[in-house]
């Protein structure tokens, strides 16, 4: 652990050893919706998560699907993915971000795990702009995303149907300078 109790991640390639891992994480139709959008079915199962993987290691360069694990004790802690890749336009997606072991949560884990993929973004895959898409009631995601220098660009309304209900969306997005400036800000401060 580092100074304040903060632990410290990284990324991995998601496998076929962590989807019983992740299908525990998953314990409501809610919480599936929330956590990955429309593309699965409750409950979701080894199948679909096949599906999943085979996809991404079909054309990598599209999709980047990673476990994270606490660099500690080595254990898996969460789940991000980086999607729709478009190095034309030097974009992609942030989705399917979860700290899914509950003894991890509100310790800075989320935002390592954002900073990370967007240091494999702009670092590595050379991006100008990452975007998400987030639902407005969850703010702690929310203050997440904004603390990792996301900003709101704006809200897609009733946009997903769960049960009876509609949740609405914010498009939220980073720009190459903005992270760069924000990663020089959080340097200084180290």
């Amino acid at each position: 652990m580092q100074g304040g109790g903060v632990i410290t991640i990284e990324l991995k390639p998601f496998e076929r050893i962590d989807f019983s891992r992740l299908t525990g994480w998953i314990k409501t139709p809610e919480f599936l919706l929330q956590w990955a959008g429309p593309i699965f079915n409750y409950p979701l199962n080894e199948p679909q998560l096949e599906i999943y993987l085979r996809g991404s290691q079909e054309d990598p360069s599209l999709r980047k699907i990673y476990k994270v694990m606490n660099t500690a004790d080595r254990r898996v802690i969460g789940h991000i993915e980086l999607n729709n890749i478009d190095l034309r336009n030097k974009a992609a997606t942030v989705c399917r971000v979860l700290v899914g072991e509950p003894s991890e949560r509100r310790k800075g884990s989320g935002l390592q795990m954002v900073r990370k993929i967007l240091e494999i973004g702009f670092d590595q895959l050379g991006l100008h702009r990452m975007d998400l898409v987030v639902f407005d009631f969850n703010q702690a995601a929310i203050k997440c995303y904004e603390k990792a220098g996301f900003r709101k660009e704006g809200h897609i309304r009733e946009a997903r149907k769960i049960g009876t209900k509609y949740w609405s969306l914010y498009q939220m997005s980073i720009l190459e300078h903005e992270w760069r400036s924000k990663r020089k800000t959080i340097r200084e401060e180290l």
